[in-house]
């Protein structure tokens, strides 16, 4: 099985990555989280991964950090959820957001991630309440309230109704909050804050 891969960036996306070893390309799914971190990366790159295999297909999912990786298997382990929905959850909430979560039942953080039902979450949060607290995280652990849930929320379906597809709405307004100091944006902040991000990407 192949643990991890180092080599080119070549192609990068929000939902995958091509990374050119030795002269072979590794077509690699990753979460949002992964891309965040690796963003502004060109040139070489060290990614861990995990491979998914089916009768059909034999697929591999790239994480940025052992954490992720972890947290991804933990989520497939779960009856339910395939690699495409663990790969999801991960791109709607950070690693140590979902740790808090699951931690606290705050189920409404859960089932704001998109395709992910109340009993998913029920789910997620009984399987994985005792692995969970096993895991080493660096960030730091923060969990929206539900207000901010739901201004989030509002936010992601405007901007959806803007032009933005689900996942760069997402990935948009992730990025404007993380780097803003006020966490308690409102929802027409948040959509001016992410337009204008989304101006100075192009």
């Amino acid at each position: 099985m192949i643990s991890h891969l180092r080599g080119k960036l070549v192609q990068k996306s929000p939902t995958e990555i091509v990374i050119d070893v030795n002269g072979v390309g590794y077509q690699v799914h990753i979460p949002l989280s992964t891309f965040e971190k690796i963003d502004k990366l060109d040139g070489e790159v060290s990614i861990l991964t995990h491979m998914h295999v089916r009768e059909d297909a034999m697929i591999l999912f790239g994480f940025a950090t052992e954490a992720e990786r972890d947290i991804f298997k933990m989520l497939i382990s779960i009856s339910g959820i395939g690699p495409k929905i663990a790969q999801g959850i991960l791109s709607g909430i950070g690693t140590s957001e979902l740790r808090e979560a699951v931690l606290i039942n705050n189920i409404d953080a859960l089932t704001s991630i998109s395709g992910v039902g109340r009993k998913t979450a029920e789910r997620i949060v009984l399987e994985l309440r005792s692995k969970l607290g096993k895991i080493e995280f660096t960030e730091q652990m923060v969990t929206p309230t539900s207000q901010q849930l739901k201004a989030r929320s509002e936010a992601i379906i405007a901007l959806m109704s803007l032009g933005f597809n689900r996942t760069n709405a997402e990935q948009t307004l992730r990025t404007i909050l993380s780097e803003s100091t006020n966490k308690e944006l409102s929802v027409e902040e948040m959509i001016k804050k992410s337009l204008h991000h989304s101006a100075k990407q192009r």
